[in-house]
């Protein structure tokens, strides 16, 4: 592994971290991994915990999850088959576990953050704390929005999510794209390292690389075009203590529009068969 950047912890400890780089599958990883890394989630800032809409920027966040709740469900609904089962690992406060139970979907929903569970209860939502709290069950769908990133222990993680999933079954995995234009241009800014929840850092080949062991094949890769706008606007706070609103729209749509090019956008939807 070589160095590839340092990294600073913008949103709690202020901590600084080091970013290697996996030459053979082009993956990063956070060094060091904190042991106690729990704690490194306990800010209000933390906006998938807490539904937090107070900023303009967590206003903006809420209006985008509404709308990305809906594709999420369009999506999801090609790959059911007749038992509609669907796990949704890292479900955060359940807002997608509820509307997928909405559906009249046989759900399921892990989260391993208390406050977010509290959260989820309130909407009258019951999560699993982990994976290994399931027993005995297999999923036609299984989805990780923005989750695969956060797993320490990612083979073994890798391992207990294919065994829970039906033959022919589909993984669904959102992860941040280190290879975009906007990665690129705020470099040790930008806000999608999150250094040190995210532990894993992806491309298009590593999350190829890392499933085909697991007899997954990748069938489509699919834009998060959202994503490059809110990860700009938080860069440019890292970066110049301003949100700087404007810079941050002009960056996103040009990580936008290069990735019409590239087919490297700031985030991916990875959409995998189990064979």
């Amino acid at each position: 592994m070589k160095p590839y950047l340092k990294i600073k912890d913008y949103s709690v400890s202020n901590e600084e971290f080091q970013l290697l780089h996996h030459e053979a599958l082009d993956m990063l990883e956070t060094y060091p991994q904190p042991e106690n890394l729990e704690t490194y989630y306990e800010s209000k800032e933390y906006i998938s915990h807490t539904d937090a809409n107070q900023s303009f920027v967590d206003r903006l966040y809420q209006i985008v999850k509404k709308y990305s709740l809906r594709k999420k469900i369009e999506l999801i609904s090609k790959f059911l088959g007749k038992q509609k089962t669907l796990l949704d690992v890292g479900a955060g406060t359940g807002d997608f576990v509820r509307c997928a139970k909405n559906r009249s979907w046989q759900v399921d929903g892990v989260e391993p953050n208390a406050e977010a569970c509290k959260k989820a209860k309130d909407k009258g939502l019951s999560l699993f704390n982990n994976l290994e709290s399931i027993t005995n069950k297999k999923y036609e769908v299984i989805t990780l929005w923005h989750v695969l990133e956060h797993l320490p222990d990612l083979e073994n993680q890798i391992l207990k999510l294919t065994n829970h999933l039906e033959v022919n079954g589909t993984l669904v995995i959102a992860v941040p794209n280190f290879n975009s234009y906007d990665a690129n241009y705020y470099k040790e800014f930008w806000a999608a390292y999150d250094v040190p929840r995210h532990l894993w850092h992806f491309s298009k080949s590593s999350i190829e690389g890392l499933f085909a062991k697991h007899n997954m094949k990748l069938v489509n890769i699919k834009p998060m075009v959202f994503d490059a706008f809110y990860v700009a606007m938080l860069s440019e706070k890292y970066k110049t203590g301003k949100s700087n609103l404007l810079k941050a729209l002009v960056v996103g749509l040009r990580s936008n529009l290069k990735g019409l090019r590239s087919k490297e956008y700031s985030s991916h939807i990875y959409i995998l068969k189990k064979g």
